[in-house]
């Protein structure tokens, strides 16, 4: 079956000349450029490559590296994307690590995992303006509670011959707030100070998104500027996605276990969506803890696709957390 894909794949692949040489490229269906433009000396920069399987069989990012191991950190969202599926490859540049242009290559290698493999190449340029200095470089919440407001500050330092000025914040549509201040105007120097505030509602996962401040400045009206943070969720179930393997049968009694975490103590009060195949092995836990564990007892009733979600409801918070339960069941034996 393996072959037969792998055949399908490169007939798709050599049905064009061009394509057959790239077709990684092809993937890429934003472009494979990007230019950050003049940015401060010592920001950080941010670009999110978006890669599509645009082709018929699985395939694996292999390899993805950046001509720069200096001032740039490259990784990819997932190591396979599956037909009409979409990733991603997020760059970060250093504006630290360099003055003036520099020009960087990033090679995506992908692969169906056996003799055919291809390489995107992504060009990204920039050009790092030392009149423009910000200290730190982008604004770092580090690990955090869903929840929770928190702000951090950037400074920025201008000194030139232009009387410079930050005219707005766009915050582009970020879970954030960020406002600007003035701290002091110079001949040839000004000083401003970004303050940032995350939205408690922001949503638990990596956050990395840019925000724009709009300049006076005709060769950079807008300079670009990164928030990163690791927002995590008062509560986590793992796994959250739970396969009753391959060889199920009408029937058959399977049992499967998730554990319920929380930042603090909490008690399990409610799961629902138990039903006639689905059951829970014994009582809720009664007293408070860092985890529960919860061990569920399937026994499907019918054949074909086997699919229930459970939400699971604590005293820590409103939401529920959700647990899918999936396979696909045979028929009995006779």
């Amino acid at each position: 079956m393996r072959n037969l894909a792998s055949a399908l794949f490169f007939l798709t692949l050599t049905a064009s000349p061009v394509l057959a040489e790239n077709w990684a490229n092809n993937m890429f269906k934003d472009g494979l450029a990007h230019e950050f433009g003049n940015v401060p000396h010592g920001s950080q920069l941010y670009h999110r490559f978006v890669i599509t399987n645009i082709y018929a069989v699985p395939l694996k990012i292999t390899n993805v590296r950046s001509s720069c191991l200096v001032c740039t950190s490259v990784t990819a969202s997932t190591e396979t994307i599956k037909p009409k599926e979409t990733g991603w490859v997020d760059l970060l540049m250093d504006a630290r690590k360099f003055t003036g242009e520099k020009k960087i290559t990033i090679f995506v290698t992908v692969g169906d995992g056996s003799d055919y493999m291809s390489t995107a190449e992504l060009k990204v340029t920039a050009s790092s303006r030392t009149d423009i200095v910000f200290n730190p470089g982008s604004v770092n919440f580090g690990s955090l509670p869903t929840g929770k407001k928190a702000t951090q500050k950037i400074d920025i330092e201008y000194a030139g011959q232009l009387d410079w000025k930050v005219t707005e914040v766009n915050s582009n549509d970020g879970p954030f707030e960020a406002t600007i201040t003035e701290l002091y105007r110079k001949p040839g120097r000004v000083g401003y100070q970004v303050a940032v505030t995350l939205n408690e509602d922001a949503p638990a996962g990596s956050l990395k998104h840019e925000f724009f401040l709009k300049t006076n400045d005709p060769a950079s009206k807008t300079v670009p500027v990164v928030v990163e943070a690791n927002l995590q969720a008062a509560l986590s179930v793992l796994p959250d996605r739970v396969s009753l393997g391959s060889d199920v049968k009408v029937g058959d009694e399977i049992t499967r276990k998730v554990v319920v975490r929380g930042v603090k103590a909490f008690k399990v009060t409610e799961v629902e969506g138990f039903g006639e195949a689905i059951e829970l092995v014994g009582k809720l836990p009664e007293k408070a803890a860092l985890a529960h564990s919860l061990i569920f007892k399937c026994k499907p009733d019918k054949d074909g696709d086997f699919k229930k979600a459970l939400q699971i409801k604590t005293d820590l918070q409103d939401k529920p957390v959700s647990v899918t339960i999936e396979g696909k069941v045979g028929p009995a034996d006779k």
